[in-house]
């Protein structure tokens, strides 16, 4: 991602290790885009999670037709080709997957698997003194020049991505600066890495990998790698960028020593995803990500084709047809055939009326050549708590909101319609499937209004509390006190109907409205408390508890976290696995016994503290691509209004949601989404830095957009990049997991929908999932009368 300047706090990197691999995800139309879980800490856990399986229409080689092109949507055409610069994206990342090698690719599950078109090996032969990686390269792997990919290719992208050279322009480099030397080994195929500290994610290493020729000096790798690159070594070739029709065509590479690529060329066309249902329609694209109403269309027009309609008929059963009822036909074939000024408006009425049916029926037929495939994205969508400053500074009132969730009706509202497993993800750092998922989330607990409710009375956010001033209050002169002392008389007498004891309303303390404050021992003393009525934020409500004090109650909150603290081995894996409590941990709670605000007229007013009302802007992106998020924003907003958590929602362009809001740190609440990462030790860390002050007095945030974070969370990071046993790695994974849980400064939500529209005979296409393309084996299945017949396209 690129770095963006922010007026609240600055988003630029700390130090070289900061990689900036996780882009700005998608909003829908422009979004960005990780999650764990950790009760029990063993990989049975990540293997028994729930994983959305790939819908990519998979066939064996010899099913798949020699020839044919492939055009494939993409957003945008790609401003630059080197994935390490700042404004690379998606489509350069596509790019480099189907041209330049990937030593590790993901499988299924998201976890790295070696790719033997390029290596014959890879591993750590020595750990002492220093970590030592050995790679063997397969004998023919070539650059599109013909020379053998070999040491120097590798010497040249770790000095280009070490950070030592500042001339290089790099947007990330974590792991690189690791390296100590790059040497030969035995011959021209062995490469030897020496790490001058250990490093756990080395598998993240070279991928993809550059030729010399565009990492060996600052102009090539700055400048010559934006329009095109020297050399390639994938199953297919850059051929052309056409920025005027807004294509990117690669096409088979004949030096490919692999499997050859089953199509001729593939064909990445710059088409909006506002425009992709009528490119589909007119048959131009055969393979697209779409939106929830697209694939909807989609499958409408399945149907009908199923059923016998046409679309003609689908058009007067479901488009734009179904709403002219034989009355209405009738009486505007009259209107229509009279002699008035009326005639010539329904005449034209009745032909835009009927060119509108005539475009439905021909797209509803075009349509029924595609199929959706479906699987969950690589990413999730978390509510972002900005902790900066405001009321969300206070934990506690971070956790309130978290409380007031129910994160499983968000998740079931967005995936179950479309028939994808609904659990909400159970961490920051993984996906299910992945080897480090493992879930966290009862460090901080499930929806409970009552807890949230007494988390928010032990913050000082009580009914009424935007009416008083804080105790203690002086004014600015005797007569000003005075003055101020006869309005609230009069406003309690009218309010209050009778109460003249205006005094009363000024002693604005939690136990002067009959809370007991954990350490005030006089349970004796107390008086009644306001309580939740009929108009209050949850009618019929029994007692609520206030927490105790921030410090026992921080402390409490984090004892999951700490008990994961205590080792890494077998006896720590012991003890996480036994049974977890039903509802979230101790610490998110209140203390037993302690009284809670019970109802008086009070009750009916909002939350405040001190004269000021609780109440949280709420950013959201307004553009026509993000209704799905907006969706879930609005049953956030009635979940927080149910706690007594007001919101002002504030909706702004896509373009500037990201950049100008939640970079910057101009918001309360936002709904983004990260991508997942393989290598969350190294990923995920600048997402989750604790923040630390500039001298301008601004904050460095890397990508920690939430601005909250702890030193301990940062120490679990690093203590997980520089071991090299593998479960020591994952278990402290999960360690930081559990604290960013207890942090509360991001609550994962769901894993985001992957909706993919694929042309009907396209196979080993569609809806990867965390998996990554085998661009080889994309193609048309043979048609099943040609006996074997090449298809020709």
């Amino acid at each position: 991602m690129s770095q963006i300047g922010a007026p609240r706090g600055r988003t630029c990197s700390r130090s070289p290790r900061s990689r900036t691999l996780r882009s700005v995800a998608t909003l829908t139309s422009a979004v960005l885009a990780v999650t764990v879980l950790a009760g029990c800490s063993s990989d049975d856990e990540a293997d028994e999670a729930p994983v959305a399986a790939q819908d990519k229409a998979p066939a064996a080689r010899d099913r798949v037709a020699d020839g044919g092109t492939l055009r494939w949507a993409v957003d945008t055409l790609p401003t630059t080709l080197n994935t390490f610069q700042a404004d690379a994206d998606g489509t350069t990342s596509r790019i480099a997957g189907a041209v330049l090698p990937s030593l590790y690719t993901l499988d299924e599950r998201g976890r790295p698997q070696l790719d033997p078109d390029y290596l014959e090996s890879a591993q750590v032969v020595e750990t002492e003194p220093k970590q030592v990686v050995l790679y063997k390269l397969n004998q023919q792997a070539v650059w599109s020049d013909g020379r053998e990919i070999g040491a120097p290719d590798f010497v040249a992208q770790w000095r280009a991505l070490s950070g030592r050279d500042t001339a290089y322009w790099t947007a990330r480099n974590s792991g690189y600066e690791r390296i100590e030397k790059i040497e030969r080994g035995k011959n021209d195929l062995e490469v030897r890495v020496t790490f001058a500290k250990p490093y756990a994610d080395w598998q993240s290493l070279f991928t993809p990998l550059y030729p010399k020729q565009v990492m060996g000096s600052p102009n090539t790798f700055n400048d010559g790698a934006r329009t095109t690159l020297k050399a390639t070594a994938g199953p297919f070739l850059l051929k052309a960028i056409d920025r005027k029709s807004g294509d990117v065509t690669l096409t088979r590479n004949p030096r490919w020593w692999g499997q050859q690529a089953k199509l001729d060329s593939l064909v990445l066309k710059a088409v909006p995803r506002a425009d992709r249902p009528d490119a589909l329609a007119a048959g131009s694209l055969d393979l697209a990500e779409i939106d929830r109403s697209t694939a909807e269309r989609i499958s409408l027009a399945l149907r009908d084709a199923r059923a016998g309609r046409n679309g003609a008929q689908a058009a007067l059963a479901h488009g734009p047809g179904a709403a002219i009822t034989p009355s209405k036909a009738l009486r505007s074939w009259a209107l229509a055939h009279g002699s008035d000024e009326k005639a010539a408006e329904a005449k034209a009425a009745r032909k835009k009326n009927q060119e509108a049916i005539e475009r439905y029926a021909s797209a509803q037929d075009a349509l029924a050549k595609y199929v959706v495939r479906k699987s969950l994205e690589p990413a999730y969508t978390q509510l972002s708590l900005n902790g900066e400053s405001g009321p969300l500074a206070d934990e506690r009132v971070r956790r309130a909101v978290a409380r007031a969730i129910n994160r499983q009706e968000l998740a079931e509202s967005v995936l179950k319609p479309l028939g994808l497993p609904a659990n909400p993800p159970g961490s920051h750092l993984a996906l299910a499937g992945q080897a480090a998922y493992a879930d966290s989330s009862d460090a901080l607990g499930d929806q409970d209004t009552k807890e949230a409710q007494a988390l928010l009375s032990d913050a000082g956010w009580v009914p009424g509390g935007a009416l008083r001033k804080p105790a203690g209050t002086k004014a600015g002169s005797e007569s000003e006190k005075k003055e101020s002392e006869k309005k609230e008389k009069k406003e309690a007498e009218k309010k209050d109907e009778g109460s003249t004891d205006a005094k009363k309303r000024n002693d604005d303390t939690a136990s002067d409205e009959g809370l007991y404050i954990v350490g005030d021992d006089k349970p004796g003393d107390r008086r009644a408390a306001p309580a939740i009525g009929a108009n209050g934020p949850e009618n019929g409500t029994g007692p609520l508890a206030p927490a105790s004090d921030a410090a026992r109650q921080s402390a409490a909150l984090l004892a999951r976290a700490e008990a994961l603290d205590t080792g890494t081995g077998a006896s720590a894996r012991a003890a996480q696995s036994a049974p977890k409590p039903d509802h979230g941990v101790a610490g998110a709670y209140a203390p037993r016994g302690t009284a809670a605000p019970v109802t008086a007229p009070d009750a009916a007013k909002a939350l405040g503290k001190d004269g000021k009302a609780l109440s949280l802007r709420f950013v959201l992106p307004s553009g026509p691509g993000s209704e799905s998020l907006r969706a879930v924003g609005d049953r956030i907003v009635r979940m927080l209004d149910a706690v007594g958590i007001r919101t002002e929602v504030t909706k702004v362009s896509d373009d500037s949601f990201f950049k100008d809001h939640v970079a910057s740190g101009d918001y309360d609440l936002a709904l983004y989404s990260w991508p997942a990462s393989a290598f969350p030790a190294t990923d995920a860390r600048p997402i989750f830095a604790k923040p630390e002050p500039a001298s301008d007095g601004s904050l460095l945030v890397e990508q920690n957009y939430s601005r909250v974070g702890t030193d301990r969370i940062d120490q679990l990071f690093d203590q997980a990049a520089g071991t090299l046993d593998e479960e020591e790695a994952h278990e402290l994974v999960r360690q930081a997991d559990a604290r960013i849980w207890a942090a509360a400064g991001s609550i994962p939500l769901y894993q985001r929908p992957q909706l993919v529209a694929a042309r009907a005979d396209l196979v080993n296409a569609g809806a990867w999932g965390l998996g990554t393309p085998r661009y080889q084996d994309i193609g048309f299945k043979k048609p099943e009368s040609s006996n074997g017949a090449e298809r020709n396209r």
